[in-house]
């Protein structure tokens, strides 16, 4: 599964943004995602996690700004709102997929850069 990452960009601080990730194959299944970012100097972090259906959690520095999106089988997203000078990170998903067979595997994406600047 080879999966395209896009959005991302300059904002300033208070606006929204959405990053995505969608697999190239149409016939994928993403069954999960979470979403990580990493800060310039700082360790990889955990921020949000869904499946398709009604689970979903955040961590405490983006609920209720953050909402983690299937937006189509093959395809995920991930809408920031009242964006903060510390939400700049590079963000990254990674993607479950569920085969037919039973096999699940996951996938990262490549990242993309979020700047909350004014």
């Amino acid at each position: 599964v080879q999966l395209q990452a896009s959005g991302g960009g300059l904002v300033q601080p208070g606006g929204s943004l959405s990053v995505s990730c969608a697999a190239r194959e149409s016939d994928v299944s993403i069954s999960a995602v979470q979403w990580y970012r990493q800060a310039p100097g700082k360790q990889r972090e955990l921020v949000a996690a869904s499946n398709p259906g009604s689970f979903a959690n955040y961590a405490d520095s983006v609920r209720g700004r953050f909402t983690s999106l299937h937006s189509a089988k093959n395809m995920v997203s991930l809408q920031m709102n009242s964006l903060r000078p510390d939400d700049t990170a590079v963000y990254y998903c990674n993607v479950e997929v569920t085969y037919g067979s039973g096999l699940v595997t996951d996938y990262w994406g490549q990242g993309t850069l979020v700047t909350v600047s004014s």
